[in-house]
């Protein structure tokens, strides 16, 4: 059986009062990993993170023994924009981002690609890449931190809603820069890849398998939809109360391919919802180890 205690599942915690704090909660509602984000989301600007912030985080984490740890990058940046202002300022709060994970030592930096906002998918896809190979020197003297591209519902113009987009990137960035794949369940249904049984989950693994390389797959989002499949909308919902069902997510749980990667809830309701959703999670990985 697989202990609990080697399944990486929790959510996106608040970090209101210190990043530490992020850990604390996460350990009450029974998360072994969490989510985070190191600064405001919906701002530019942000600010390094002190000395006595990273001591109590250390410290904390080692209390806790959480593992994994997630970061998810500001909303505004845009690293596909071919607006020059849009583009410097996501090339600098993207930077600042990394300086803060690398500070806190974290395992992931969460992404959205980018927006192509006018111009044409292989333009932005581009502009991605190349602007990503721009932060290698921030890794020269860090072999932990992996950048992860998350998939997306499709909405609008932005990018990445194909695994044939997480693929380009890749291409391009591999061997460079440490890059891997934040797969979210919601926004994968979204934009047309059918997750609601185990044969589709099958179908969906082996696309990604094909097109992008299953060994990129770091992370997973655990989310259910509002909407339906194909939408191209992203809408969260708590899980087995939207269009996907609950059943895909026993089935994730207990997916050979699936089972050990680090899990992240950003399902609405908070820390009420995501302590009962953390249980089922665990109890379904339980039943098919029993």
């Amino acid at each position: 059986m697989i202990a609990k205690e080697s399944l990486f599942i929790g959510a996106h915690m608040s970090i209101s009062g210190g990043v530490h704090q992020a850990l604390l909660r996460g350990q009450e509602i029974g998360a072994t990993t969490i989510q985070i984000f190191t600064a405001n989301q919906k701002r530019w600007a942000s600010r390094p993170i002190s000395e006595k912030e990273i001591f109590l985080w250390e410290k904390t984490l080692n209390e806790t023994q959480i593992k994994k740890v997630m970061s998810h990058d500001s909303y505004l940046i845009n690293l596909g924009s071919p607006k020059k202002d849009v583009e410097e300022k996501s090339l600098k709060a993207f930077e600042a981002e990394i300086q803060r994970c690398l500070q806190l030592n974290l395992n992931f930096l969460n992404f959205h690609p980018g927006a192509a906002t006018g111009d044409t998918e292989e333009s932005c896809l581009n502009r991605i890449s190349a602007n990503l190979i721009k932060m290698v020197p921030l890794f020269e003297k860090n072999h932990s931190l992996k950048l992860l591209i998350e998939t997306t519902a499709g909405q609008g113009t932005t990018i990445g809603y194909r695994f044939e987009h997480l693929a380009y990137i890749i291409g391009k960035v591999h061997g460079i820069l440490p890059i891997g794949v934040c797969l979210d369940t919601c926004h994968i249904f979204a934009a047309g890849y059918d997750i609601c049984t185990l044969d589709g989950w099958n179908a969906t693994l082996d696309a990604f398998e094909k097109i992008v390389g299953l060994k990129h797959l770091c992370a997973l989002h655990v989310n259910d939809s509002k909407q339906a499949l194909g939408s191209r909308k992203d809408r969260h919902a708590s899980l087995g109360k939207g269009e996907i069902g609950l059943e895909s997510f026993r089935f994730m749980m207990e997916h050979p391919k699936l089972k050990t990667i680090p899990k992240y809830l950003e399902t609405p309701d908070g820390e009420t919802m995501w302590k009962d959703e953390i249980a089922l999670l665990q109890k379904f990985a339980k039943q098919t180890c029993d």
